[in-house]
């Protein structure tokens, strides 16, 4: 039985462990792409430091990608902007990719 709860607990470690993981991924993603909208509406350095908070705090909104994706979506649009649903996805998604070579890098 003793082996059964140490698997058990070794699980629910590991399981824990990885959506830490993604959940620190995710966030530096949210950095990155929001970094990559504020230079495309051409914040300044203290805005896109900003801006970049900021689209981490809309991730937290509702689960998914979604609120991120409606608040890019809005905030480019709103800066004049020629921005379609499409290309935010398309650059959360590279983005995805740095994040996670950049957190794998440092770990």
């Amino acid at each position: 039985m003793t082996d059964f709860r140490d698997r058990e607990r070794a699980e629910e470690a590991k399981f824990a462990f990885d959506e830490e993981t993604l959940f620190r991924i995710t966030a530096r993603r949210n950095r990155l792409v929001g970094e990559w909208a504020a230079a495309r509406m051409g914040l300044n350095e203290a805005e896109t430091e900003a801006y970049r908070k900021a689209v981490v705090q809309a991730d937290f909104e509702e689960a998914g990608d979604e609120d991120v994706i409606r608040k890019l979506l809005g905030d480019m649009t709103a800066a004049g902007l020629d921005i379609d649903d499409a290309t935010v996805r398309a650059a959360l998604e590279e983005k995805m990719v740095e994040a996670r070579r950049q957190f794998l890098g440092e770990v």
